[in-house]
């Protein structure tokens, strides 16, 4: 028989985990802003003033550090990805805009400088990564509010970390929060290739799960179906592989899935819901092709399927921050075990960061940009 533990049974990190957190009132996070200050740091940081194609609104200029004040924290960043949040949110194309100007960045991992004299959370030398989006991560240094950040272990990969708040967190959530899975149950998904496909890969293998995964079909293929293998891919098909009778024979093999994530929208979430088990879910989290979702009122009559919606940013509204330091740590423990690695990275210096946002608008990229400071 095979077992499991305590990852695959148990439904929140609280229970995978039992470990006990500092209690701290629940605040609103917000990041220090810059400012002029008495001995005046000189700071690098990519600034937008308004919407618009990141290639042309993003400017890397210095900006002025803040006075650290009692309950902030002067941060050193290390290094912050390109995700496709970032871009959507300079076009204005986002749930959440901060007021402008703004610095870009959702996402990265920076060390503890300095504190404030009634900070207690974390200390000089501490690893450090985003409460919450928009707090402005593309530059080399900061000044925020304690309640703006989470503590994470310094002795896990720079990369992991700097890619551990926002894609590995949408993954797990929604493996954990729309079906009651089992081991050996099925996940369909596309997008596979992106940061939040290769999480999804790698979670559900540790929670014994079988993942279909759907990529667009490209010259290098085989090398990507092997690097997602490599991952803990079950199954790797292209869309259009997807569309063929054949993959009636394919289901006789293989369960049809309980859960399909949905990236893409357009006709791969049709698709998607085509080969979803009865009473399964489809959970929409991004939508690449920039189309609809169209769902088949014979499916949704006589397979009784449901279609839902995940935003990380909105279920971290509806729950504590400690329970987010839970999912945290609990993603921290996967890493550790070697049972989660980050995304395929490129690492770019912050000054040539228009190569860094060419790049991750680029089609067919299966490389994460990272900033590095």
């Amino acid at each position: 028989m095979w077992v499991c533990g305590a990852l695959c049974w148990a439904r929140t990190p609280a229970q995978l985990r039992r470990r006990l957190f500092p209690a701290f009132r629940r605040r609103r996070p917000a990041a220090a802003a810059f400012s002029a200050s008495a001995e005046p740091s000189r700071v690098r940081a990519l600034v937008y003033g308004h919407h618009g194609d990141p290639a042309k609104v993003v400017e890397l200029k210095n900006l002025e550090l803040a006075a650290v004040g009692g309950s902030d924290v002067h941060v050193k960043m290390l290094a912050a990805p390109v995700n496709p949040s970032d871009i959507n949110m300079i076009q204005g194309n986002y749930g959440l805009l901060p007021k402008l100007p703004a610095v870009g960045g959702n996402e990265g991992v920076g060390q503890v400088v300095a504190v404030g004299s009634s900070v207690t959370r974390v200390k000089p030398g501490d690893w450090v990564i985003p409460a919450n989006a928009g707090l402005g991560t593309w530059r080399t240094e900061a000044v925020f509010s304690e309640e703006a950040l989470i503590s994470v272990p310094s002795d896990i990969p720079l990369q992991s970390a700097a890619t551990l708040g926002v894609n590995p967190c949408t993954a797990y959530r929604m493996l954990m929060d729309f079906e009651q899975l089992r081991p050996g149950d099925s996940v369909i998904q596309n997008a596979s290739n992106s940061g939040v496909g290769q999480a999804v890969i790698q979670i559900a293998a540790a929670l014994g799960l079988r993942t279909i995964n759907v990529v667009r079909d490209r010259p290098d293929i085989q090398k990507l179906t092997d690097r997602l293998k490599n991952l803990g891919a079950h199954h790797v098909v292209t869309e259009e592989e997807l569309r063929k009778h054949e993959m009636k024979n394919f289901f006789k093999d293989v369960p049809q899935p309980q859960l399909a994530l949905n990236c893409v929208g357009g006709k791969s979430s049709t698709e998607l819901l085509r080969h979803l088990a009865p009473g399964g879910t489809m959970v929409t989290y991004g939508g690449m092709a920039k189309q609809p979702v169209i769902a088949s009122v014979s499916l949704l009559i006589f397979k009784d399927l449901k279609l839902r919606g995940f935003w990380l940013s909105q279920w971290k509204k509806d729950h504590s921050p400690d329970q987010f330091k839970e999912l945290i740590l609990t993603l921290c423990d996967l890493i550790h075990r070697g049972q989660l690695t980050a995304p395929a990275c490129s690492e770019v210096p912050l000054q040539d960061y228009q190569r860094a946002l060419e790049a991750s608008m680029q089609p067919f990229v299966s490389s994460k940009q990272i900033l590095t400071m």
